[in-house]
């Protein structure tokens, strides 16, 4: 196999089982050092073991994500033996299902907890060193739950969504520095799914199946931005699109011409994907006849 992330440092998150342990397999099986992370440290140790059996280097490096004490302790110990971290797998995460009506606030929070703030915690991290030494690759995981809604999961969706609009920003903020973000969402069976989808349907959704796209979104010449689908061996890309609408103004009838136009304001011919959030407020400001320069900042 081609060695194409020889020398990169990866940290994968979650990586005692599932995905997280088929994300760290596929990273070392192409010439990365391996951080096999997991709270549980018996199975991050297993995984570490396997790579290193197959000819690879992993260290396991038990660490809870929502924990920045543990996690930047972490970081510290990798940059010591490995001299950095090149690329951060977020992969780790939780499922308490619910209906709405149903659900628990504490675990709608603790959902949003493990899933967005410890994507957060591990990407500030190392986020200082990326910039410091010019490289990184940041990966969040995603999911159709929070691009689509998905009925039972309103904790999990939120969440994922989020982790889409923390790589976004992150992505903007990081392009000069060559640090690129991008979001994977996957559809594997996991623990996460055992029970949720048939058994048939299962056997086809083997995790090894999603870790392929990983390579496209670390390398060299990863893209940013990117939000890409990965199941059974089919991957696409999803997008944040804004249509064209339509501008009504600030009169009177303003509110019933929004009813009234509603289908020319979600028409989809001619959408784009926004290069930055303020695409929407400029060009709300040009069709009310104001030119702005760009709203697009860098700092």
């Amino acid at each position: 196999m081609k060695k194409d992330l020889q020398n990169r440092v990866a940290i994968v998150t979650g990586a005692g089982g599932g995905l997280g342990r088929a994300h760290a397999l596929m990273l070392a099986g192409h010439g990365a050092r391996v951080v096999v992370n997991d709270r549980a440290a018996a199975a991050a140790e297993a995984v570490t073991a396997e790579i290193v059996a197959s000819g690879g280097q992993a260290i396991a490096a038990p660490a809870s994500v929502t924990d920045t004490a543990e996690v930047a302790a972490m970081v510290d110990d990798v940059t010591a033996a490995w001299g950095g971290i090149d690329i951060l797998i977020n992969n780790a995460g939780i499922l308490r299902d619910k209906s709405f009506a149903k659900m628990d606030i504490d675990d709608f929070r603790l959902v949003v907890d493990v899933h967005l703030m410890g994507a957060a915690i591990c990407s500030k991290a190392v986020w200082d060193q990326m910039r410091a030494r010019r490289f990184g690759r940041i990966v969040m995981t995603t999911s159709s739950s929070g691009l689509y809604g998905n009925f039972g999961q309103a904790n999990y969706g939120a969440a994922k969504m989020a982790l889409v609009g923390l790589m976004q920003t992150l992505a903007l903020e990081g392009e000069r520095h060559n640090i690129r973000v991008n979001c994977l969402a996957p559809t594997a069976a996991t623990a996460m799914t055992d029970g949720v989808l048939a058994p048939e349907a299962l056997a086809r959704l083997a995790p090894e199946a999603v870790s392929p796209g990983l390579l496209a979104l670390v390398g060299d010449t990863a893209p940013t931005r990117a939000i890409l689908c990965a199941g059974a061996g089919h991957f696409a890309s999803a997008h944040v699109t804004l249509t064209d609408g339509l501008f009504v103004g600030r009169g009177e009838d303003a509110a019933a011409r929004v009813v009234s136009e509603w289908d020319r304001i979600t028409d989809r011919r001619g959408e784009v994907v926004p290069a930055y959030g303020f695409t929407q407020a400029e060009r709300e400001l040009a069709n009310a006849g104001f030119t702005a320069p760009t709203m697009a900042v860098q700092r």
